[in-house]
């Protein structure tokens, strides 16, 4: 078969280790192709930055549309980032009848229903396994090998960046900011952290993973997220002492005809695979109704491992357009469910109060806790003898709207000086 033609739009972290795998294992994809994948034209802002580099100066241009609308290209890899122009370029390669490859998860997350419907339109496919988790191959696993599976639960660790601050602030008892500065040093963190650092990053990807799994389309600027900001050393330290770990969790799963999601730091227990989980290092837990139990583990980020994702639906598209198989991209058409009701859902959680250390606090709070229908599984007071001692209550599964009643009515009382933290608690299963 005839040699199949790449665009390349986007030549940063992940575009140059894209480029670097395909040619170091050129040789191992004509075996498995029989062809070759040749980058014909590659889209930088500059393309004279690029004279000195081992890739030919004339493969680089700064005028999309000379790759969008060539005929020669078969496969449009888009690896420019941001939602604009990026959008654009896919929607005008897919209609142009171009293939598409991407690790844009901004673009997928919130437009990915209109860009399956226009490939689907333009008999082409789009594929987007680096959008979420780097080179963990999750979106093939949830459509190939768990394709059998209704899927019940996705817990996962989806943020690198997070990660990696967490885990220095456990092992070596760094500060946040000191934890922020050594993973910005070591390349695991942007100059500008907020989307990893509050959550955003990490609620685009579990809409990616919603509507794939469970074919249900969620704007990720309506899923509940909370960040890292507010961990303290002292937070990670009463965490360990309690058995657990402290991780950034996006969780979905399917909950009595609803879908509940989140993105939120949780209290992960010791003996769970999730906590085990280190350093710029991803994993996802995925419970299915035929499989049971499996977890995914892998670099989350970084040029090679997103790159090996992305060659990869490279070579998978490549088969498809010489095997000329015709697929459907819309994910909800292959699903019959449809909830009743998208939420944040129920969980059991850490509360650390401070108050004033006087007889009769702990029977005030723990009967506040009580007359608003919140369950207590342990409580334990850290301090003794100080006029400000913190007391940390796990709760049993509750309700996010009954535990801020509850916490409302706690605050009211007059030795209590602040709840100060409110973290999820991850089941052991």
């Amino acid at each position: 078969m005839k040699n199949i033609i790449v665009g390349l739009l986007g030549f940063g972290n992940v575009g140059t280790g894209f480029a670097a795998i395909l040619e170091e294992n050129r040789k191992i994809i004509e075996n498995t192709l029989g062809c070759s994948v040749i980058v014909k034209k590659i889209l930088v802002r500059d393309p004279g930055k690029y004279r000195d580099t081992v890739i030919p100066e004339e493969l680089f241009t700064a005028d999309a549309d000379e790759i969008l609308t060539d005929p020669e290209i078969h496969i449009i890899v888009e690896l420019i980032g941001g939602i604009q122009p990026a959008c654009d370029y896919i929607k005008k390669a897919l209609e142009n009848g171009k293939h598409v490859v991407t690790a844009n998860k901004a673009v997928i997350a919130l437009y990915g229903k209109e860009l399956f419907e226009l490939a689907d339109k333009n008999r082409v496919s789009i594929r987007f396994e680096g959008s979420v988790g780097g080179g963990i191959p999750i979106i093939s696993s949830l459509t190939k090998s768990l394709a059998a599976n209704e899927i019940e639960e996705i817990v996962g660790i989806i943020n690198g960046t997070t990660n990696y601050i967490l885990t220095r602030m456990d092992e070596s008892g760094l500060g946040f900011q000191e934890a922020l500065a050594e993973a910005q040093s070591k390349g695991f963190a942007e100059a500008d952290p907020t989307s990893d650092i509050e959550g955003e990053d990490a609620a685009y990807k579990l809409a990616i993973l919603t509507h794939v799994a469970f074919g249900v389309q969620v704007n990720p600027k309506e899923i509940p997220y909370t960040g890292i900001g507010q961990i303290s050393e002292k937070e990670i330290d009463f965490a360990r002492q309690l058995g657990y770990k402290i991780k950034l969790l996006a969780t979905v799963r399917r909950h009595d005809g609803c879908l509940d999601l989140h993105v939120h730091p949780a209290l992960v227990p010791f003996e769970h695979p999730l906590a085990a989980v280190s350093y710029e290092y991803n994993a996802l837990y995925i419970r299915g109704n035929a499989v049971g139990e499996v977890m995914l583990y892998g670099k989350g980020a970084g040029s090679l491992p997103t790159g090996s994702a992305v060659l990869g639906d490279v070579i998978e598209v490549v088969q498809i357009i010489k095997n000329k198989i015709g697929e459907k991209n819309t994910f909800a058409d292959k699903y019959q469910f449809k909830p009743k009701a998208i939420s944040s859902g129920s969980s059991a959680y850490y509360i650390r109060l401070q108050v004033k250390d006087r007889p009769g606090v702990l029977g005030k709070i723990t009967t506040a806790f009580g007359r608003n229908g919140i369950s207590l599984e342990s409580v334990v007071q850290r301090g003794r003898g100080g006029l400000s001692v913190p007391l940390i209550f796990v709760t049993h599964e509750a309700d996010r709207e009954m535990l801020d009643a509850a916490l409302k009515e706690v605050s009211a009382i007059e030795s209590v000086e602040e709840v100060a933290s409110i973290l999820l608690v991850q089941n052991k299963s």
